[in-house]
C-alpha cells in the first residue's frame, strides 16, 4: 500500500475503500470475539452502517449517526450495556484505522 495521503482521504470511498473494508471488518472480528455476537452484529448493522469515518488533526475519528441507540431494531438491550459496547467499537474501528492506515 502507499503511504497515507490524509487529503486523499477526503474522497475515501474513491482511493481507500478497500482498507476502510479491512479496519472495519478487523474491528468486527475483534469485538465478536469479546462481546456477545447479537449485540456486535445489530451495531455493525443498525448503526455502524451509517457511521462515518474521518482524519482529523492527525486521528481516525468515527462520527455515529443521531441517536444510535433508537436504532436498534433486532435486539434489546440496556442502554448503558450498548452504549458501553459501542464505544468499544468505535475506540477498536478508530485503532484498527490507525493500523491498516500505519498512523499509529
Amino acid at each position: 500500500m502507499a503511504a497515507f495521503d490524509p487529503e486523499k482521504f477526503e474522497d475515501k470511498y474513491a482511493n481507500y475503500f478497500t482498507e476502510l473494508q479491512q479496519a472495519y471488518k478487523n474491528a468486527f472480528d475483534r469485538m465478536n470475539d469479546r462481546y456477545d455476537s447479537e449485540l456486535v452484529h445489530a451495531i455493525d448493522q443498525q448503526v455502524l452502517n451509517e457511521s462515518e469515518p474521518f482524519y482529523r488533526d492527525g486521528e481516525f475519528e468515527v462520527e455515529l449517526p443521531d441517536k444510535p441507540y433508537d436504532r436498534l431494531s433486532a435486539i434489546v438491550v440496556e442502554r448503558e450495556r450498548f452504549e458501553d459496547v459501542l464505544e468499544t467499537y468505535v475506540e477498536t474501528i478508530e485503532r484498527e484505522l490507525e493500523r491498516v492506515f500505519d498512523t499509529e
